[in-house]
């Protein structure tokens, strides 16, 4: 990665975060960017290649604004997410239009201001959710924008397909992450249970009875970058342990 500039979005915390640091550790300069100014400069503070920028993914003027201030990137993550649940006939308008919003719409923008100043070779990832590839009840909202994100993936694919540009998302489970911490205080609020019986219930949804690792998503994409996933375009590739 040493002379490629990579650019992530939602960088200051959980899959964000060690994504910065793993790229900047391959050799990348790498900007971050996110709401939280103060969370993104804790994290660049760790690692002399990573800058911090502010930026809303779901304003088209700030992303516009961020991609200006980083110069042109290589690489772009579109990391940044936002999860709520609810069940359907409880779910607002606000909630369903702030969950396409961070999740679909803010990798729309970033990957179409990626595609823009690409210049020649690029790589467009969107960490998206097994929840792009399937259902989960209560969460309906969420998984319509994971989908969605599989559908620009897929769609973006073919049209950069013929030049040295790919588009890819990594689909994990349930991370140990703060929003999956989050998770784990609904499903305590809502259901009586206690913090470790819901952190159990989560894990059970993994053949492998486990939370996946954010290092397990930064791994993936660097490979996504490597000379050997050159062929690898319009996926996403789950880290699930054979969930389906």
């Amino acid at each position: 990665m040493k002379g490629k500039r990579v650019l992530v979005t939602g960088g200051g915390s959980g899959a964000g975060a060690d994504l910065a640091l793993g790229f900047a550790h391959a050799g990348a300069e790498v900007v971050i960017c996110g709401r939280r100014l103060a969370a993104l400069e804790t994290v660049a503070a760790q690692h002399q290649a990573i800058r911090a920028l502010p930026c809303d993914v779901t304003d088209e003027a700030s992303v516009q604004a961020l991609f200006a201030a980083a110069g042109r990137c290589d690489v772009v993550v579109a990391n940044a997410g936002q999860a709520d649940s609810a069940p359907l006939h409880r779910t607002s308008l606000d909630q369903w239009n702030a969950m396409l919003a961070v999740n679909l719409t803010g990798v729309f923008l970033s990957f179409r201001e990626g595609l823009r100043q690409f210049d020649g070779w690029g790589r467009l990832i969107a960490v998206a959710s097994t929840a792009g590839l399937k259902g989960y009840a209560k969460v309906a909202p969420y998984a319509a924008a994971k989908h969605g994100v599989m559908g620009l993936v897929r769609s973006l694919a073919l049209e950069v397909a013929k030049g040295p540009v790919t588009v890819n998302a990594i689909c994990p489970g349930f991370l140990d992450t703060d929003m999956t911490a989050q998770s784990i205080r609904v499903i305590v609020e809502k259901t009586g249970r206690s913090p470790a019986e819901a952190r159990v219930a989560l894990e059970g949804l993994s053949p492998q009875n486990r939370l996946y690792q954010p290092a397990e998503v930064t791994s993936a994409a660097l490979w996504l970058c490597s000379d050997g996933a050159s062929g690898v375009n319009g996926q996403g590739i789950a880290i699930s342990g054979g969930e389906t």
